[in-house]
C-alpha cells in the first residue's frame, strides 16, 4: 500500500516541523511549505492526499488556499489556526475544510482526526453497496459522486458535512448521539472531546437554509440529533 502524502503550510516553521515529526512517525510522506503560493504550485504539479493549512499565511492566505483548491479537488483539508472565533471556523469550513483545530492543539488529536478522515473515505470505498442515493423533502444525496441537492439544485458541502447529513437522513426518526456520530462519521475510535459534530451540525443548518430547504435538523439536548419526518 502506497503511503499517504500530506502536505502542511503555515508560515511558522516550528510548527510545521513538530507537526511533520509526529507524521512521520504516523508512516506518511509529509512536505512542508511556509507560504501560500508554494503549496499551491506544488499541488498544482501533485496532488497531495491531505493538506494541513494555517490561514495566516504570506502570498495567499489559508481562506483564499482552501478555495482555489476546492475548484479543482475534493482533497480532505484540515485547518489549524490561532483564529477562534465561530465565524473564522465557520468561514474556514464553509469555504471548503473538512475540518478545523484551533492553536495550540495536541498533536495526537491532529493524528486522531486525519485518520478518522482517511478511515471514512477507505470505508466508502469497500462499501459502494451500501452507499445508496437517499432523498428526504427537498434533499437528494448521491455519496458515490459526494453530491447533495435542494430542490435539484447543487448544495455545496464538504465531504465531512455530507457524510453526516447522510447518516442522519439514512438514521431518520431515531436519536443519534454525539459520540456515534463521531464514531460512524468521523471514524474516532476513542473519546475525543470535540465540537466537532455541534459546529458541523450548525454549518449545515445555515447551507440548507440559505439553500431554502424545509429539511430540519433537531437538537436533543445534552444528546445528540435527529431529523424526523415532517407530520
Amino acid at each position: 500500500m502506497n503511503r499517504r502524502l500530506i502536505y502542511i503550510a503555515d508560515d511558522e516553521i516550528n510548527i510545521c516541523n513538530i507537526i511533520k515529526s509526529f507524521l512521520v512517525k504516523e508512516g506518511f510522506d509529509v512536505e512542508i511549505f511556509t507560504d501560500g503560493r508554494s503549496i499551491l504550485e506544488a499541488f498544482n504539479k501533485k496532488q497531495a492526499d491531505m493538506l494541513i493549512l494555517d490561514i495566516m499565511m504570506p502570498e495567499i492566505d489559508g481562506y483564499s488556499l482552501c478555495s482555489l483548491i476546492r475548484l479543482k479537488s475534493c482533497v480532505p483539508i484540515i485547518i489549524v489556526s490561532a483564529k477562534d472565533t465561530e465565524s473564522d471556523k465557520i468561514t474556514g469550513l464553509s469555504l471548503g475544510g473538512d475540518d478545523y483545530l484551533t492553536k495550540p492543539f495536541s498533536p495526537l488529536e491532529l493524528i486522531a482526526r486525519i485518520n478518522s478522515i482517511f478511515r471514512r473515505i477507505e470505508l466508502d470505498k469497500a462499501s459502494p453497496c451500501s452507499n445508496q442515493i437517499i432523498a428526504m423533502d427537498d434533499i437528494l444525496i448521491n455519496p458515490d459522486i459526494k453530491q447533495a441537492k435542494v430542490n435539484g439544485n447543487p448544495l455545496t458541502l464538504t465531504v465531512m458535512e455530507l457524510s453526516l447529513l447522510y447518516y442522519l437522513i439514512k438514521h431518520k426518526n431515531r436519536a443519534i448521539s454525539r459520540s456515534e456520530l463521531l464514531d460512524k462519521v468521523w471514524g474516532f475510535e476513542n473519546k475525543v472531546e470535540t465540537r466537532a459534530t455541534d459546529d458541523m451540525i450548525k454549518r449545515i443548518r445555515k447551507k440548507l437554509s440559505d439553500a431554502g430547504s424545509e429539511l430540519k435538523i433537531h437538537t436533543i439536548w445534552g444528546y445528540g440529533f435527529t431529523i424526523k419526518d415532517r407530520e
